[in-house]
């Protein structure tokens, strides 16, 4: 409905003989009174133009033209905003597109022609997978969801950590616990995975085995058991939420050495030498970023000789920008919020276009069960998995909740709401609102022959009253929703939006006899309940719930 308003507004400007490049912005006012939008164009540019605010938005008005029937008035409020009120036959109207465009409603080509990439999960396959990780998987999922909306040729990728510290303690524990089960016992460090999936990985090595690799000194082929059968529990748990990938890429390469000899982790330190911004004190490697204005500067390998996980995760990024990506999404925990900073400046000075490169990232989660928070520790053995939440609350539970708050928000999940069947549940309430309109449009076949064709949906121009139109030009929303979404990384605007459709729908349902009315009114509030509908699925779909029939 914006891309109505803001051409005449435009025009507008030039038949005053006004340029600017300050934007032409549109607003919902809160208060009905205060028209459907409005904007406060006039009173931008009054300091520029000399003119009293009040004024140029006369004037301004005086130069719009819109088809006769579309727009009721225009007002000049307060200091000098302009007030557009839509006449509601025009809103019904317009309603109708929903229908016409069905499944690709909300969906645009300014994305068209581009390649994006979005990075998520890229869990260390040192563990089950947890509910933290289970919420940036989820956020991913969506972000990438939204972006093909817009035209993106999304490619989904997992960064497998399968190099590093870690996966030599991985490989140790179960190395201890294989040992354990051949009867020579020793004291298992606290500093090593301590779950019970590492028992059952050493027992799954003894079943293949015997006794035989006990006398081993050979890591390998216990941290590769480990990561083949940790992998693939985390495909399989990321499946129940109906997250895949499309490609993985292999943390173990930036260390293998090229044709040319040198590692991709070896180009990064040559190339940022030859910028001026390593040096070696105190044995280790460091990147200067002293001279961007930081305090201190950051080690890129320690003096173990070990890569610190900055320079793996610049040459990765090095890497994304070879494979020609226009976009560039990553979605990272809260725990990176110290360490992405240091390598997008990596990838600014050695030439990249950081303007591409975007990043999401996601707050911690904590879950309370009858009251009582669940810490979580993956090497400890007690962290807070996503199956078991899968099992307990269901796969489109999981993932609503995962972004019902804002991914710069701590995320508190509440397993007993998630599991209530009442309106108190956000899940229930959005499925509820589709699977009323299912039944009722079900009972309308039956009762009333009404067919989902498309004959008759202008009668929908004739529904003026208040819940009526409030839920037409709420459904015309949706497109701008998906793009402020997309704008931000948010999935959680179509959360809110999502709800308050249902909450529209529902106040409609009760106040708007449907069946009961004259044959033309329940026609036209049939075609509102079949928009809505397909407004509730096109979301659904982008937030990977299902939208069930009945319940």
């Amino acid at each position: 409905m914006q891309e109505f308003l803001l051409p005449a507004i435009r025009s507008a400007l030039l038949a005053a003989a006004i340029t600017t490049e300050k934007p032409v912005l549109l607003e919902k006012p809160a208060d009905k009174k205060n028209g459907d939008y409005s904007t406060n164009i006039a009173l931008l540019l009054s300091k520029e133009c000399r003119r009293n605010p009040k004024e140029l938005a006369a004037e301004l008005i005086e130069r719009m033209s819109f088809p006769e029937g579309t727009v009721d008035r225009i007002t000049v409020a307060g200091p000098g905003f302009i007030n557009f009120y839509l006449a509601p036959s025009f809103i019904m109207q317009s309603v109708e597109h929903v229908l016409v465009e069905g499944k690709g409603y909300g969906s645009s080509c300014s994305g068209k022609g581009q390649k994006a990439i979005v990075e998520y999960v890229s869990a260390n396959p040192t563990g089950p997978l947890t509910i933290g990780r289970g919420r940036g998987g989820v956020l991913g999922d969506c972000i990438a969801n939204l972006l093909e909306t817009q035209g993106y040729a999304v490619t989904r990728e997992y960064y497998f950590n399968d190099a590093g510290r870690q996966m030599q303690i991985l490989g140790e524990s179960v190395r201890y616990r294989y040992l354990e089960r051949c009867g020579q016992g020793s004291a298992f460090p606290d500093t090593h995975y301590q779950g019970d999936y590492i028992r059952d990985i050493a027992e799954t090595l003894f079943a293949e085995h015997g006794s035989t690799l006990q006398d081993s000194t050979d890591l390998g082929i216990f941290k590769d058991s480990a990561e083949s059968i940790i992998f693939s529990s985390i495909r399989k748990t990321l499946e129940r939420i109906d997250i895949r990938h499309d490609s993985f890429f292999n943390e173990h390469t930036l260390y293998t050495p090229k044709e040319n000899g040198k590692s991709a982790n070896d180009e990064v330190l040559e190339l940022l030498q030859s910028k001026g911004f390593i040096d070696r004190y105190d044995g280790a490697t460091w990147f200067l970023t002293t001279k961007l204005g930081q305090e201190k500067d950051k080690v890129l390998v320690k003096s173990s000789g070990e890569p610190s996980y900055r320079l793996p995760d610049i040459a990765y990024h090095l890497d994304k920008y070879r494979r020609s990506f226009d976009l560039i999404v990553n979605v990272f925990g809260a725990d990176h919020i110290d360490e992405y900073p240091d390598v997008v400046e990596a990838l600014r000075i050695l030439g990249h276009d950081t303007s591409k490169m975007r990043v999401a990232i996601n707050q911690f989660v904590t879950t309370t069960v009858n009251g009582e928070t669940v810490k979580m520790s993956t090497r400890k053995g007690n962290a807070d998995l996503l199956d078991e939440l899968i099992d307990d609350v269901g796969a489109d539970a999981t993932r609503l909740f995962f972004i019902m708050r804002g991914k710069d928000s701590h995320l508190n999940f509440d397993i007993e709401l998630a599991k209530k069947q009442s309106k108190d549940n956000p899940v229930f309430y959005l499925q509820y609102a589709h699977a009323r309109i299912c039944s009722l449009l079900r009972m309308a076949a039956e009762e009333t022959g009404f067919k989902p064709d498309g004959t008759g949906r202008h009668l929908m121009q004739k529904l003026t009253t208040e819940p009526e139109v409030q839920l037409g030009f709420a459904l015309l929303d949706y497109p701008e929703v998906i793009r402020s979404a997309v704008r931000i990384l948010e999935p959680q605007k179509m959360v809110e939006y999502l709800h308050s459709i249902a909450e529209l729908y529902h106040k409609f349902y009760q106040e708007c006899p449907i069946l009961k009315a004259e044959p033309e009114t329940c026609m036209a509030r049939l075609f509102l309940s079949l928009a809505t509908r397909q407004v509730l699925q096109n979301g659904f779909r982008i937030l990977g719930i299902s939208a069930p029939e009945s319940m």
